[in-house]
């Protein structure tokens, strides 16, 4: 008992730590932050994840609203053919069609599908 009195006589921070209320606290602060199901760490994981989905929610909104404005577009009978002809190369009977392609596009193309693999 000497030698904790000695300790705390010479280390007046010893005496802060040596109250009851702060022996309790001390643990359960602990335990809180670290080993809970509800602790920081967790905490941290789960904002991550919510930061995710809220980009993905602004990305699919930005998306929804460019298809929106490619079916106002694409109301008009023309415009759909000309849609066809362009992105998926269809073309009427009777009608030939020639794809002409350029080096800089092809290199593009090539570089682009390289990047995504």
């Amino acid at each position: 008992m000497k030698k904790i009195k000695n300790l705390i006589a010479n280390y007046p921070f010893l005496k802060f730590l040596a109250n009851r209320y702060v022996l309790v606290l001390i643990p359960f602060i602990i335990w809180m932050l670290f080993f809970d199901n509800y602790s920081y760490l967790e905490h941290r994981v789960l904002d991550k994840e919510i930061e995710g989905i809220e980009d993905n929610i602004q990305y699919y909104k930005s998306e929804i609203k460019k298809d929106s404005v490619n079916i106002k577009y694409l109301k008009n009978d023309d415009r759909v053919e000309k849609y066809a002809r362009e992105k998926y190369y269809m073309k009427r009977e009777n009608e030939d069609i020639y794809i002409i392609e350029f080096e800089d596009e092809k290199k593009a193309a090539t570089e682009k599908t390289n990047s995504n693999n």
